[in-house]
């Protein structure tokens, strides 16, 4: 649909989130078993204006994220975009030739609290959450250029996957929001944003 038959509400409302978008940080999802999860964990990018999510399916069954867990994702995940990569190599090759500073989440071991870091400091940053049973596999781990944990006060070892990505995008966001740069997109990227809307 072009932009000339968008309603001028709905057309608002595309401008609204695309200048929400935040530039330069991505999620990366590996290995995720239920698609469910993977649903909410879109929901919760949406929420924090990440655009783009790259899965990562090297030992779990592919699936289509546009098109699963519309009630788990409230249909966000209508309004994302996506890269699939069938290897954690392929993943950290492209990851690494974007320049991107890779920050995982682990439960454990040499890893810093998620806010001690200041993310405002990385143009570009990848968060990766792992599997949810077995977590972030070796070579995701040992690619690292942070290692993020979120240490628990009870008798639980972690959070359900998509309440620890809530937490970890709120953090890095909230960092963006406060620090004196601007982690907006440009005008042009708002309006190609904007377009690739309408036509969702």
């Amino acid at each position: 649909m072009s932009i000339s038959k968008i309603s001028p509400r709905r057309l608002a409302r595309f401008q609204q989130v695309a200048m929400s978008r935040q530039r330069g940080l991505i999620l990366v999802l590996e290995d995720i078993s239920d698609p469910h999860n993977a649903a909410a964990c879109l929901r919760s990018a949406d929420a924090f204006g990440v655009q783009e999510v790259w899965f990562v399916f090297e030992k779990q069954k592919v699936f289509n994220p546009a098109k699963v867990g519309k009630v788990t994702s409230s249909s966000a995940n209508k309004w994302l975009d996506y890269r699939i990569f069938r290897s954690v190599e392929e993943c950290l090759k492209e990851l690494k030739k974007k320049k991107y500073t890779i920050a995982v989440t682990v439960l454990q071991g040499e890893a810093k609290h998620l806010q001690s870091v200041k993310y405002a400091q990385y143009d570009r940053l990848a968060l990766v959450m792992g599997n949810e049973h077995s977590g972030v596999s070796s070579g995701m781990r040992e690619a690292a250029d942070l290692l993020l944990t979120l240490p628990m006060r009870g008798f639980v070892e972690s959070l359900n996957l998509s309440v620890a990505t809530s937490l970890f995008l709120y953090e890095i966001v909230r960092q963006r929001d406060v620090a004196k740069r601007d982690f907006h997109l440009s005008a042009s990227e708002q309006n190609k944003l904007v377009k690739k809307f309408t036509s969702r």
